[in-house]
């Protein structure tokens, strides 16, 4: 994964308006090392820097953190929308990351997770922001969500 600081301007190819609030909360959050803007309603957040499926642009998204020893969730649900957020694409194509969770930062793997695993997740991610229960009631689509495995130490560069 390249460096985050390799990272295309955020306000030249963020999406639709409608995420101006989580444009904003990753810069401030990038911007100030996770000392500002680490959480949501009080909750917490992390930040994970990523390829673009179809551009090979570096994204940030802040997704809630749900963590558990040492390996992060994303829950991809817009919100209950019927269909997934873009960066759903942008990790099945290059699943390689980089997450700030805080001031540390750190290379991982996303895969997505499905059955009792998706279930184990699921649960986690809904204790961590209840408003997830209240995503899939308002959607058909059973909501993704991906875990964040640590890169082994001595791995190659790229996914």
């Amino acid at each position: 994964m390249p460096r985050e600081d390799e990272a295309q301007p955020r306000t030249s190819n963020w999406g639709p308006k409608e995420y101006e609030w989580a444009r904003e909360q990753a810069e401030r959050y990038d911007e100030t090392a996770g000392t500002e803007a680490a959480e949501l309603r009080g909750r917490p957040i992390v930040v994970f820097t990523n390829r673009g499926a179809k551009s090979g642009r570096l994204y940030k998204t802040a997704v809630m953190r749900v963590e558990h020893d040492g390996v992060y969730a994303a829950v991809a649900s817009k919100g209950g929308a019927p269909e997934n957020p873009k960066w759903y694409a942008n990790l099945k194509a290059h699943p390689r990351v980089e997450l700030r969770d805080g001031a540390v930062k750190r290379e991982y793997i996303a895969r997505e997770v499905s059955g009792m695993e998706r279930d184990e997740w699921w649960a986690r991610a809904v204790e961590a922001w209840p408003d997830y229960a209240e995503y899939q009631k308002k959607t058909d689509r059973t909501i993704p969500v991906f875990v964040f495995e640590p890169v082994p130490a001595g791995s190659a560069d790229e996914d």
